[in-house]
């Protein structure tokens, strides 16, 4: 038998695009490190050395002067809250996303939540 195509009709696309006027400047992220050996501990600047270090693999030296604030940081948790220039945060989001490694173990970074103002309770 021979093959005929069936062409369906269907409606064009229909794209809608969004601006926000008066975007914020920053972005708020809180992250959880998971680390291979649960017993493993961090200080605050070891937490903001480890991002600073996925930035520069994935995004080299300009990526390692990308600016961000670790405003709290838990060491119990190892959970923080992140202030991000929003014109930044998927290039943070990616660092964080495909860094692997810290001290030799396996880690993985757990973004819990993503605010467009810092008044979220943590």
């Amino acid at each position: 038998k021979e093959r005929t195509d069936i062409k369906l009709k269907m409606p064009p696309a229909v794209y809608e695009r969004v601006v926000v006027k008066n975007s914020p400047v920053y972005q708020y992220m809180k992250v959880s490190l998971v680390l291979e050996k649960a017993q493993t501990k961090l200080t605050a600047v070891e937490f903001k050395h480890l991002i600073t270090t996925g930035l520069k693999s994935l995004y080299g030296e300009v990526g390692a002067a990308f600016p961000f604030d670790l405003l709290t940081f838990e060491e119990d948790t190892l959970t923080a809250v992140l202030r991000i220039y929003s014109r930044g945060l998927v290039r943070l989001w990616s660092s964080l996303t495909l860094l692997g490694f810290f001290q030799q173990q396996r880690c993985a970074f757990r973004v819990l939540q993503v605010s467009r103002t810092s008044s979220y309770t943590l």
